[in-house]
């Protein structure tokens, strides 16, 4: 019989919803320690250290059928891959206006306030911003997608979908997906002290969640993980760009 895990692995642990409970738990919580510090400091570098983990994780504890499970294959559906793009970049646009409708220029607008971690000179030539936003985006749209996509879509959802089915364990990689998020936005840094924003974060996190759902959708339409990472990637392109070229002016 098949085995997801690698021969070692099975040996300790059985690919179901308790692996994938473990690996919420191990990878989860230091990587909201972490963003939460660089929100302080603002410097994520400790960040893209969790999203290699993140990514290298499928690689270190499954099989070659595993990976297969998760998704690291070939898309059947090609097409799916452009209306991926399509998705997420229309997904941040949407995501933008509502910050902007809501709260306008302020703290408690997530693309604001996520904004800040790019430590953009208010005095900046156009061209130096084009640079700037280039290198931006080139992370934004490789680290967080393959990293949070083999790993929320990959090797988490499969963990639960083995014990509770697809629609179920999408659910749940969502709900930690969104939970996750509110280290970027939610609880805040402002003013040298920590607030929670309530309401906004509660905007944000069903945004999360809706996000997260759509990526899904996307793996599974296109018949890859690959179309989860580029609707991932396209929301995050969009993001970037509504950051560093706000598509309105308050």
């Amino acid at each position: 019989m098949k085995n997801e895990l690698k021969p070692f692995w099975s040996k300790v642990f059985r690919f179901n919803w308790k692996f994938g409970l473990f690996l919420i738990l191990l990878i989860c919580i230091p990587r909201i320690a972490f963003v939460l510090h660089g929100n302080v400091i603002g410097n994520m570098q400790f960040v893209g250290i969790m999203m290699l983990i993140m990514a290298i994780a499928p690689f270190i504890f499954l099989s070659k059928y595993g990976k297969n499970i998760i998704g690291i294959k070939k898309p059947t559906n090609n097409l799916w891959l452009i209306i991926a793009l399509i998705i997420g970049v229309l997904f941040s646009i949407l995501l933008y206006f509502m910050g902007e409708a809501f709260y306008g220029d302020t703290y408690k607008n997530w693309y604001n306030y996520i904004g800040k971690s790019y430590n953009i000179p208010l005095e900046i030539d156009e061209q130096s911003k084009l640079i700037m936003f280039g290198i931006s985006a080139l992370i934004g749209m490789t680290f967080s997608p393959i990293g949070e996509e083999f790993f929320f879509r990959g090797i988490v959802h499969s963990s639960f979908a083995k014990s509770v089915g697809n629609r179920k364990a999408s659910l749940i990689d969502s709900l930690a997906f969104a939970i996750v998020h509110i280290s970027h936005f939610g609880l805040v840094y402002h003013n040298q002290q920590w607030e929670f924003l309530f309401v906004p974060t509660l905007i944000w996190v069903l945004s999360m969640f809706v996000a997260s759902i759509l990526f899904y959708v996307c793996r599974k339409r296109s018949g890859s993980i690959f179309g989860a990472i580029i609707c991932h990637s396209a929301f995050n392109l969009g993001m970037t760009y509504c950051i560093f070229y706000p598509l309105v002016t308050i």
